[in-house]
């Protein structure tokens, strides 16, 4: 016997193993195990949570565990997250955190439980650990530790009114540069409708820049500088900033998801570059239901790079009884739930789940639910992660592109000041380590 057939036997029996053990693990799991408990979740108020959490009473029967809800609007939630993780506090077991945002600074601060050991240990057996999506496990994972799971995939996608665009002749957006011509074509047309509209405030905004930046060929970092200065950067810069200025509502520096879905929904915009799980917020109502388009973000010199995240579910350190609390993370991030959240709206992070025959179905009922899944889809094939710089320091950077682009929109600076000022700043930031 060769030394490749030895191996390749020894690896067999240990995976023979290792499943003979895990399904003696499945065999055993109680959901009722932790009876009686409390667990304490703070979440974003966003799509993603509101939609899991009209299930709650289901956990709750299911497990006997009580869960209690601490929702906050997406900058509260992490300032109360920051004040009880910083006190060490048991307060919170589990919360939401964005990997692509927070995922290392969290992790080197040491604030997520690692659950590698959990999805080994303690796993219903229609779990399906194996069929969540690996690049997002992948991207939660640091220094072999997993700190949380995913609960979605979603990145920005433009939301169109096909009927303004007939009125005011107006085809379908090819490239980035399309995106301005449309929107002028439509203040001519219509002054009564907001051309263009995205994220404007300052900690928000870069989840929509970044998808700009990269389609336009810009990269946040150049030899471990920062590169916004450089000139396919600064035409991201200034053409963001433009659209948004030129184009958009009044007060757009103060506008994230929740208003901009607003606007949208309410028939006041006529396109909408804001995160694909907002599908069911933009529709609600129905009133736009038939009249709207739905495309990722066009090529630009770059090609078509788009913006791809999940939220995740941590169980914090700190918390007193991380074993309950992988019980509603588990639940939470499990094929039937997340079953459910798909067809509310929520993009699955799951294989399985996309091809399920009914959520087909749900897809199939509605033109722009097809034209959603086509982006998410593309956003899943294409996608980038990369939202502010690749560091530690993530969300301090974030703040810096942020204000770079504020202060184009509001007319403060030049593009090459604003430029100049952040790569200041952020060349200290990545200086850090």
């Amino acid at each position: 016997m060769t030394a490749k057939s030895v191996a390749a036997g020894l690896t067999l029996s240990i995976i023979t193993a290792s499943a003979i053990v895990s399904a003696a693990h499945a065999a055993d799991f109680d959901w009722k195990k932790f009876q009686g408990k409390t667990v304490s979740f703070l979440a974003n108020n966003n799509p993603v949570s509101q939609t899991l959490l009209k299930h709650k009473a289901d956990f709750e029967k299911l497990t006997g565990i009580t869960l209690k809800v601490d929702m906050y609007q997406e900058q509260q939630m992490r300032q109360r997250l920051v004040t009880v993780m910083n006190a060490h506090s048991d307060e919170a077991d589990v919360f939401m955190t964005l990997p692509s945002r927070e995922g290392a600074q969290f992790a080197a601060a040491g604030w997520y439980a690692d659950l590698t050991p959990m999805t080994k240990n303690e796993v219903a057996p229609d779990y399906d650990y194996a069929g969540l999506s690996q690049a997002l496990l992948k991207a939660a994972t640091y220094n072999g530790k997993l700190t949380s799971m995913p609960m979605n995939i979603e990145g920005p996608v433009l939301y169109y009114r096909t009927d303004i665009f007939k009125k005011c002749g107006v085809d379908q957006p090819k490239t980035i540069g399309d995106i301005e011509a449309a929107a002028k074509k439509i203040k001519a047309c219509d002054p009564s409708i907001t051309p263009f509209v995205s994220r404007g405030l300052k900690p928000a905004l870069p989840y929509t820049f970044s998808n700009f930046l990269h389609n336009m060929g810009g990269s946040y970092m150049v030899n471990g500088k920062s590169a916004l200065c450089t000139p396919k950067d600064k035409a991201a810069l200034d053409t963001y900033s433009h659209l948004l200025r030129a184009y958009g509502p009044p007060g757009v520096v103060n506008y994230s998801f929740p208003q901009i879905s607003a606007l949208y929904r309410a028939g006041r915009a006529a396109m909408d570059f804001e995160a694909s799980n907002e599908l069911p917020t933009v529709m609600e109502g129905g009133a736009r239901l038939k009249d709207t388009g739905l495309i990722p973000l066009p090529p630009g010199d770059g090609g078509q790079v788009p913006t791809t995240i999940g939220w995740g579910i941590a169980v914090s350190a700190y918390s007193k009884q991380p074993d309950a609390a992988w019980y509603f993370v588990q639940w939470a991030t499990s094929p039937a739930v997340q079953k459910l959240m798909a067809v509310q709206g929520i993009a699955p992070p799951r294989s399985s789940v996309a091809d399920d025959p009914t959520y087909r179905k749900w897809i199939n009922e509605q033109p722009v639910r097809k034209e959603w899944q086509a982006a998410l889809d593309v956003l899943a094939s294409k996608g980038t992660s990369e939202v502010g710089y690749p560091i530690v320091a993530n969300p301090q950077s974030r703040e810096f592109i942020g204000q770079a682009v504020q202060s184009l929109i509001l007319k403060e600076k030049t593009v090459d000041q604003a430029c100049a000022d952040a790569d200041k700043a952020l060349d200290a930031l990545i200086a850090q380590k």
